[in-house]
């Protein structure tokens, strides 16, 4: 043996996770014979924890940082190190694994593909799709490392990650149909709905050891034939509401807007093979049902200008209609 193992074997040496790259989430300690024998120290860096395995049974857990004394420090991984120290028959008998104990910050999610559910407002099919971030880190490194970790000697967090958003997917689904909420209140119900599905993945993940520290919907997407047909419903339901303001049925507005229509398009007349006297009288029959509608019930002058107002509105007289008729309606007050 040269003389510069017989001085590095006699060293004391430091049992520590050197350059503990940010992106791990697990590392095996290569447990060399000579450094276990000759360890004076156990480091575990802020952030860290730290599992001792002897003989395939976990002899003990450390989430505390610190240098420990492996010569005098009373704990029970240095007591099992030291008597190993003193009687070691053979490095595969101990291994020794760090982990991360800090969150896992910002990892994002999304769905893949868009969540199907019924609006409850207008009930219509409805197509959304969801991002986001989400935090998490090991709460229970004795249970974590006996069901996920097993033989492998590291874990990165991009793939623990991936597994969570996997399971997240499914829990969006559910609560998004669970929550029943309409296409105008989605957006301003996300902090609701991230709360429901943040509760109900940590309840998936304790089971893994694992603890979700923070979960957030930072964005929804809306596919093109969803808004089409929220907008054309959204017109409807605003022509229904305008119809009742202005005491008539969706029906008899439609009714209105047609012979408004058909008196004005003289090529929708000609298309349909009607004749020039067929259109005066359409026009003729419009002004009537307008008229009609002015004067229905016992409407005074003001009520009379406030129902002429709204037809102006909705488009069904034009603006030279309304200033005539407003005309007449004054005249006789």
């Amino acid at each position: 043996m040269g003389i510069f193992n017989i001085f590095g074997n006699q060293l004391s040496k430091v049992i520590r996770w050197d350059n503990a790259d940010s992106t791990m989430l697990w590392y095996k300690y290569p447990s060399k014979r000579d450094e276990i024998i000759n360890a004076s120290k156990l480091i575990v860096a802020p952030g860290q924890g730290c599992i001792l395995v002897y003989e395939g049974q976990i002899a003990d857990v450390i989430e505390t940082e610190g240098s420990f004394n492996l010569e005098t420090d009373n704990h029970p991984f240095i007591t099992t190190l030291t008597k190993l120290r003193q009687n070691f028959e053979s490095e595969y008998k101990l291994d020794i694994y760090f982990f991360r104990r800090a969150q896992i910050i910002n990892q994002h999610w999304g769905t893949p593909s868009p969540i199907k559910f019924i609006d409850s407002t207008y009930n219509i099919p409805v197509e959304i799709g969801l991002n986001g971030n989400f935090s998490y880190r090991i709460a229970e490194p004795r249970h974590f490392f006996t069901q996920i970790i097993g033989t492998r000697t590291e874990l990165y967090t991009n793939e623990m990650s991936a597994v969570i958003t996997e399971r997240i997917l499914q829990l969006v689904a559910n609560v998004i149909n669970e929550k029943r909420y309409s296409y105008t209140e989605i957006d301003g119900k996300l902090d609701d709905i991230a709360h429901d599905i943040g509760a109900k993945t940590n309840n998936e993940y304790t089971k893994m050891g694992l603890c979700l520290t923070d979960f957030r919907i930072v964005g929804t997407q809306f596919d093109e034939q969803t808004q089409e047909r929220i907008g054309r419903v959204a017109d409807i339901s605003a022509d229904i509401k305008a119809a009742e303001q202005a005491g008539l049925s969706y029906t008899e507005l439609e009714k209105l807007r047609a012979l408004r229509d058909a008196a004005r398009n003289e090529g929708g007349l000609a298309g349909t093979g009607l004749q020039l006297g067929v259109g005066m009288e359409l026009g003729k029959k419009f002004n009537e049902q307008t008229d009609s509608f002015i004067s229905a019930g016992n409407s005074d002058a003001a009520e009379k200008l406030r129902k002429l107002k709204i037809l102006l509105d909705e488009e069904i007289i034009s603006q030279a209609d309304f200033d005539t008729k407003k005309q007449e309606i004054l005249s006789k007050m």
